[in-house]
């Protein structure tokens, strides 16, 4: 795929939806880090159920860290993993309070150093909250960039630096909200919903549906 290409298919992404947001639900930086941490292996749909009801009761590192492993269990355990993302989470709160200021940090090295943030996780806050250049590359955004054409890769990583490295600079802040958008509505795993798809004519993808 050449750039001019890539130019056009995210020309038309930005036209369709030109403010993109996360599905996740949240109203601080530090509310968008729980929601993302406990999004792991789980819809965002059923993690907007639980920091419904979590986030009204406890939405700083110190209220979430009050409520301790069990109390904040109750809150979160429809989502899965809900064991290890409570332990991670209470002992997130705690270095946010004695090692931040309860604030979220805005570098990757700070945030991939709190229990239970990977990179995609520390992606996702630095793009969404800090607004910086940074791509959080998921199973919907791995399958989109590979069945287009858009950037390929074996793995997540491989495929975080080719988007960052073919990505037109004037759509790299929103790429990767248009690209999960795209993934989880448009271009799905089992069966691509190309007439519906406006990149279609764009895309490598050779065995489009009908």
């Amino acid at each position: 795929m050449n750039k001019e290409k890539r130019y056009e298919i995210f020309r038309r992404l930005r036209e369709e939806n030109p403010n993109p947001q996360t599905e996740l639900n949240y109203n601080s930086t530090f509310e968008l880090l729980v929601a993302v941490m406990l999004s792991a292996q789980a819809t965002d749909k059923g993690v907007n159920k639980a920091t419904a009801k979590l986030f009204p009761v406890a939405n700083t590192p110190e209220a979430i860290y009050a409520l301790g492993e069990e109390g904040l269990k109750e809150y979160i355990k429809t989502i899965g993993l809900y064991n290890s993302k409570a332990a991670n989470i209470i002992k997130t709160c705690k270095i946010l309070i004695d090692e931040h200021n309860s604030q979220v940090p805005d570098t990757r090295k700070e945030l991939e150093a709190l229990p239970g943030v990977g990179r995609k996780t520390a992606n996702v806050v630095l793009n969404t909250a800090f607004r910086q250049m940074a791509m959080a590359v998921d199973t919907h955004i791995f399958r989109v960039a590979n069945r287009t054409g858009i950037a390929k890769g074996k793995n997540v990583l491989e495929v975080e630096k080719a988007l960052m490295r073919h990505v037109p600079k004037a759509f790299l802040l929103d790429a990767h909200h248009w690209l999960i958008l795209h993934g989880r509505y448009i271009c799905v795993a089992r069966k691509p919903k190309c007439v519906a798809c406006i990149i279609s004519d764009l895309c490598d993808f050779k065995e489009k549906t009908d």
